[in-house]
């Protein structure tokens, strides 16, 4: 069972993930403009896990909430001392699954990409990923 840790910049934050394997994660881009806006550049990275192989091991982020640009409520968790991004969810998965920021992850290597969403909303300069699942909307 692969443990993987991850913390904020200052380490305030760190927590652990505890998959079954590494492929119970789903790792994807995400180049919506709520995306965008909230990593701060041309697209989110976050791998999706289940909710109960997530464990914070020191620290309580600070939670945001909104609405995610179409009408739902997302929430994100992120250190409240050096601002670093921890993870998101949004109400339709808040009970089951935990939206890891990659970055966040002290080995971000680990979760490489299986796929990107809102591929319309693409940066015209970045290319596409090869290999993986390209959906212009979540819901195709």
């Amino acid at each position: 069972m692969p443990t993987l840790t991850g913390s904020c910049i200052c380490r305030n934050i760190e927590y652990e993930l505890k998959l079954v394997s590494n492929d119970d994660a789903r790792t994807s881009l995400c180049h919506c403009r709520n995306c965008k806006k909230a990593f701060g550049t041309n697209y989110g990275l976050t791998a999706k896990v289940p909710k109960d192989t997530f464990n914070l091991t020191k620290g309580i982020p600070k939670e945001h909430i909104a609405d995610n640009g179409s009408g739902a409520v997302i929430y994100r968790e992120f250190c409240q001392n050096c601002g670093s991004f921890i993870l998101e969810y949004g109400d339709a998965a808040k009970d089951h699954f935990r939206y890891i920021c990659v970055g966040s992850l002290d080995d971000p290597e680990a979760l490489p990409p299986k796929g990107e969403f809102f591929c319309k909303a693409r940066a015209s300069w970045m290319p596409e990923i090869p290999n993986v699942f390209h959906k212009q909307m979540v819901k195709e």
